[in-house]
């Protein structure tokens, strides 16, 4: 379909532009008082007339948009705004058309015209209406699903349909009788009638769901009979329906419609027309069946097979009427019947109605049946049964002749159509288009024989409406010329026989009867060739070929053409009917089968559009659903059921193994399975994601959005539920883009959940449980859970703390640094009573006499011997349980206490992270402007001054929050220090000299703990702990002693010491590598490595511990800071 472009271009507007200017000008001319005000008003309208052009164009643009082929890959005819309709059409009558100087001849042709125009019109209604009405019957509700009543309920709104339909099959009746008694020509006709009864017969004959409503309909009727007042229906009432549905089930639902049809009494009682007794219609009744059989029989099973099949049917419902009416049976015309059976056992009526033309023949003639050798009717069931089996074999091979017939044939429509027409050959262009759309109909019916090969040869349906709707314009063209040239012919064979008949001088009735017909049929192809103007040339023409009018070679010709010409003036309507899947919706049970194929084989997943606009293709027919409220309850039935299996079959499979596949990737490294795909095979489902989203009844099933919405929503949730996984699924969404095109959704989860961790209350409140579990790193400030019973670790850092102070206000930092101070005393009280001990007292000052003595001679270097003593000397005094000696539990205090601090440091950052994001949008923090005062100069309202002033309370507290951070490692050592520095602590004064024992104890530790790291049981394992780092630096503070620390220059002595031992190992391996003692190199090279670990680590603490003493200002003493007070406040 094509639809019109309307839009105005540029040179539209120009022309439009100086025209209407050409206008005002003239008007400006004639009088030029009110030129000045008209060329105003001119250029207004002008400008406004130029801007509905735009919006108009612009408007006509979003429709031509919205009318665009590209929402979906399959055109959908119910959506045309515009068509094309190619079927002739003229508002002319049958007695307007039947027009000749022979009287008695218009008025045979006016009725044999008459009756096939009805049985046309009966036809059509059956099939459209009363057809699916039957069909369609007690579908889109389950047995499940119906509650008890609903039955009855449904057969009660179903009796209207019912009694249409009895109506109709009176009137079929009527219309058969009639035809009977006018036949002469009208075989073919009366054929397509009986077919009708015959496929309502077996509609109602295989639906048992009718008929057990039927059932209980009749038994609930009863009920009501019993007590009609309970159900309000007056008794006077109910007698009447009762007889009505009686008829109604003795005419419809007994099986009997074509049998009553035939049962009819077709003499005429009052001594009218005899038909029974009639020998000569007998044999010409006869005549006509032998040779409408002789045509359809050559191509029953064909490929060519047009509607053969129909008219078979036909043929052997009138067989039982030539029976009925004069009860002689051809035995040999009855066999070759039969004989047909072998090579179609089955046709399908209608739907998924099933017909089986031995049984009908031997049920409706039993006499005949016996004439007849049980071996040949056991032959045709056993050729029923083989018949399946051998069209299984020749799928693919049928399958490849039609996809090489359908392809051919597009490919030379699309050459022919393509081509400019060349006057010079204009007649031979014309054939072979004519030839290419005739085709059309040879292979796009026997679409029930196609439907055997399954699935796949829907899309070669689609293929041919494609090909005509992609070459509407042309088709429709090239339809008119091919009819006038089509006509012409017909014309000229006509005439030449009617001069023939007019040569001739012998005078008779009968011949002047053929030259009216002759002149009747040239008079009507004078014309649009519409089916009545076809319909009369038919007619007229079976009276004007007697007499041999025309030659074999002559009429042969013409009747072919006279066939093109019924081919291609329906071309579009045979081609749509044709194409038409409705069928698929009672052989759905098939589709899941077929989606489970297409995922098999994702390469064939672009016929998926083609599949769900064959599922499209019956609802037009179940618009005559009759049973239910309304029709759309039934189609809301099929679209659910429909999605649900796609769903099942198709979607939810799809999700999973893209999603089975990403984790399989992502998690390459366990070497789960093996995914070579040389060995196990690989599956591309990326043909899935670029498919065009798929229309099916109002909605658009887009497969790519579908996974990806089931990707993200199940990323986010698992993120969600263990938080550690989050690196894992943001690779899985990487990956996902990448190698399937998603375009995945970051999973921006709320700050409470995924950026908060440990909440800063929670810590405040178990602050002495928070320092005793988790590592401080100094550089990046965050804190590491040091063991968990989880897969995970959980960390804190500054982003943390920002958002729960985002969250709680920022007031919660001074309430957390004064919880601190709590905890801090609490500590230090356990740190004095370890310095204060005796064992530990007297040790440490005797190491203090010592070095004094020696400091000398060690180049005022504390020695490495000394504090390694004292460290292993400790253990003397005794052990924990777990193994750990005085010196580790006061080391661990220590740690705890540089935790503690490395908290307050981190919620000073948090802080400042806080407000800096809050006070971001204020452009100078030193010179804010007083809101309050400049809404007072400006004299605004009194809400207006009350929201300044709520501003400037905001920003004040911003600014002070945001400058007061800083002050909070001064704040706890101003508090601790008086305290450790007065005399009567003066066992504290020992401090600095059991760091060095402390800190060869703290390496000791750190690498135990690193090298678990390497071990399957990681109990233990730790990278980091600057807390005892930070713990060292704060309490040397508070003691004043960084300059009697300094002063054992005890991390020069560490250094020189390794170094020293590191030089005479790698002497040492110089010389075993001379001597090629394998054993004792292999133990220098572990003493070399281990020596290497410990200088680095106390290089690590140094580092850490120096980075820490800035924090306190290391730079200066007490007595300095003191000094440097004492003049800020005198100035």
């Amino acid at each position: 379909m094509y639809t019109s472009k309307i839009f105005f271009n540029k040179p539209l507007k120009c022309l439009l532009f100086f025209h209407i200017w050409g206008l005002f000008e003239m008007d400006t001319e004639l009088d030029d008082w009110f030129s000045t005000k008209k060329k105003i008003h001119a250029e207004v309208q002008l400008k406004n007339y130029g801007k509905f052009l735009e919006e108009y164009a612009s408007q006509l643009k979003r429709i031509e948009d919205a009318l665009d082929d590209s929402i979906g890959d399959v055109w959908d005819f119910s959506l045309d705004p515009i068509a094309l309709k190619l079927l002739p059409y003229e508002q002319s009558s049958l007695l307007e058309l039947i027009k000749t100087e022979n009287k008695v001849l218009n008025k045979v042709i006016t009725v044999y015209a008459a009756l096939c125009c009805e049985i046309k019109k009966l036809k059509y209604e059956a099939e459209t209406k009363f057809y699916n009405g039957l069909l369609f019957y007690g579908e889109g509700a389950t047995d499940s699903s119906m509650v008890e009543g609903d039955c009855q309920i449904q057969m009660g709104r179903f009796v209207s349909f019912l009694q249409e339909l009895s109506c109709f099959v009176t009137r079929c009746y009527e219309v058969v009788v009639n035809v009977v008694h006018q036949l002469a020509m009208l075989y073919h006709l009366l054929c397509k009638l009986l077919t009708v009864l015959i496929t309502l017969d077996e509609i109602i004959d295989n639906h048992g769901t009718l008929k057990d409503h039927w059932t209980m309909y009749k038994r609930l009727l009863k009920s009501v009979h019993h007590n009609p007042s309970k159900f309000g229906i007056q008794e006077d009432k109910l007698k009447p329906f009762e007889k009505l549905l009686l008829k109604l089930e003795c005419q419809l639902l007994d099986g009997m419609i074509f049998q009553a049809c035939i049962e009819q009494q077709f003499d005429s009682i009052n001594g009218g027309v005899s038909v029974s007794k009639n020998s000569a219609f007998a044999e010409e009744f006869a005549h006509a069946l032998r040779t409408a059989f002789a045509n359809v029989e050559g191509k029953l099973g064909e490929p060519s097979e047009i509607d053969q099949r129909d008219k078979y049917v036909g043929i052997c419902g009138l067989f039982v009427l030539h029976f009925q009416i004069f009860r002689t049976i051809d035995k040999k015309f009855y066999k070759s019947l039969l004989d047909v059976c072998k090579k179609v056992p089955a046709i399908t009526l209608t739907a998924n109605i099933i017909w089986f033309a031995d049984s009908f023949l031997i049920q409706k003639i039993p006499a005949a049946a016996k004439l007849l050798d049980k071996k040949s009717i056991h032959t045709i069931k056993t050729q029923r049964e083989n018949f399946l089996q051998q069209k299984a074999q020749s799928l693919t091979k049928d399958m490849q002749s039609y996809y090489v017939f359908v392809s051919s044939w597009m490919t030379k429509m699309e050459s022919i159509l393509s081509k400019e027409q060349r006057m010079d050959k204009f007649a031979e262009d014309l054939s072979n288009r004519c030839n290419v759309f005739i085709q059309t109909n040879d292979h796009e019916t026997n679409k029930q024989n196609l439907f055997t090969l399954v699935y796949g040869l829907i899309f070669f349906l689609f293929l041919i409406t494609t090909s005509t709707v992609v070459f509407c314009m042309v088709v429709a063209d090239s339809v008119t010329h091919i009819s006038q040239h089509l006509q012409y012919q017909a014309l000229h064979s006509i005439s030449v026989a009617k001069k023939r008949v007019i040569s001739d001088k012998k005078y008779s009735e009968q011949r002047l009867d053929v030259l009216s017909a002759l002149v009747l049929a040239e008079n009507t192809l004078n014309g649009p060739s519409t089916k009545q103007r076809r319909l009369i040339v038919s007619l007229a023409l079976s009276v004007g070929t007697q007499m041999k009018t025309f030659k074999d070679e002559e009429l042969l010709p013409l009747q072919l053409v006279l066939k093109k010409l019924d081919l291609i003036s329906e071309l579009t309507e045979r081609v749509r009917a044709q194409c038409d899947c409705c069928f698929l919706y009672w052989h759905r049970a098939v589709f899941p089968i077929y989606l489970d194929d297409v995922y098999e084989n994702a390469v064939d997943s672009a016929r998926l559009h083609y599949m769900f606009s064959a599922l499209r293709d019956c609802v037009p027919a179940m618009m005559h659903a009759r049973h239910l409220e309304s029709y759309e309850v039934l189609l809301e039935c099929y679209d659910k059921e429909i999605m649900e299996v796609l769903n099942e079959h198709l979607l939810d499979k799809l999700c999973k193994e893209i999603e089975k596949d990403l984790r399989l990737s992502v998690h390459t490294h366990l070497k789960l399975d093996d995914r070579n795909p040389f060995r196990v095979g690989m599956k591309d489902l990326a043909h899935f994601f670029f498919l065009n989203p798929i229309r099916f009844f109002n909605r658009f099933i887009d497969i790519k959005a579908h996974v990806t919405h089931y990707l993200d929503k199940t990323f986010y949730n698992l993120t969600t539920v263990a938080l550690h996984d989050w690196a894992t699924y943001s690779e899985m969404r990487n990956l996902a883009t990448q190698r399937y095109g998603l375009s995945m959704t970051e999973a921006h989860l709320p700050s409470q959940t995924l950026e908060q961790g440990l909440d800063v209350l929670e810590i405040m409140r178990n602050i002495h449980v928070f320092v005793s579990r988790y590592l401080y790193n100094l550089n990046n400030q965050i804190f590491i859970e040091r063991t968990s019973n989880n897969k995970h670790l959980n960390t804190i850092n500054i982003r943390h703390v920002a958002n729960s102070i985002r969250t709680h206000g920022t007031g919660i930092m001074n309430t957390t640094v004064n919880f601190t101070y709590q905890f801090l005393r609490k500590k230090f009280y356990i740190f004095s009573q370890f310095m204060y001990d005796e064992h530990i007292k007297s040790r440490l000052i005797k190491d203090i006499r010592f070095f004094r003595e020696v400091k000398d001679q060690n180049d005022h270097k504390y020695p490495f011997e000394r504090a390694d003593k004292f460290n292993r000397g400790i253990r003397k005094l005794g052990i924990t349980p777990d193994g750990q000696s005085y010196l580790d539990q006061f080391r661990q205090l220590i740690s705890q206490i540089g935790n503690a601090m490395g908290y307050v440091r981190m919620i000073r950052s948090g802080g400042l992270h806080c407000c800096s994001s809050a006070i971001r949008f204020v452009p100078d923090l030193e010179d804010i402007v007083n809101f309050e005062e400049l809404v007072k100069e400006e004299g605004l309202s009194e809400e207006t001054q009350k929201a300044a002033r709520q501003l400037d309370s905001v920003l004040s507290d911003l600014t002070r929050n945001f400058a007061e951070g800083t002050e909070y490692f001064k704040m706890l050592v101003d508090v601790f220090a008086p305290e450790f520095r007065s005399p009567k602590n003066m066992h504290l004064r020992n401090f600095y000299i059991i760091v060095p024992p402390l800190t060869l104890n703290f390496v000791e530790h750190s690498i135990s703990c690193k090298e678990k790291l390497n071990k399957k049981n990681k109990s233990g394992a730790a990278f980091t702990d600057d807390g005892f780092a930070m713990g060292v630096a704060y309490i040397l503070k508070l003691l004043d002693q960084y300059q009697e620390f300094d002063s054992l220059h005890w991390f020069q002595s560490v250094r020189e010491k390794y170094v020293k031992e590191i030089r005479a190992v790698a002497k040492q391996q110089n010389v075993q590598s001379i001597n090629q003692d394998e054993k004792l190199l292999q133990t220098m090279n572990l003493t070399h490595k281990r020596l290497e670990v410990c200088l680095q680590e106390f290089e690590l603490l140094y580092f850490s511990l120096s980075s820490a003493r800035i924090f306190f200002r290391a730079d200066k003493t007490a007595a300095e800071e003191n000094q440097e007070k004492k003049e800020r406040e005198g100035e």
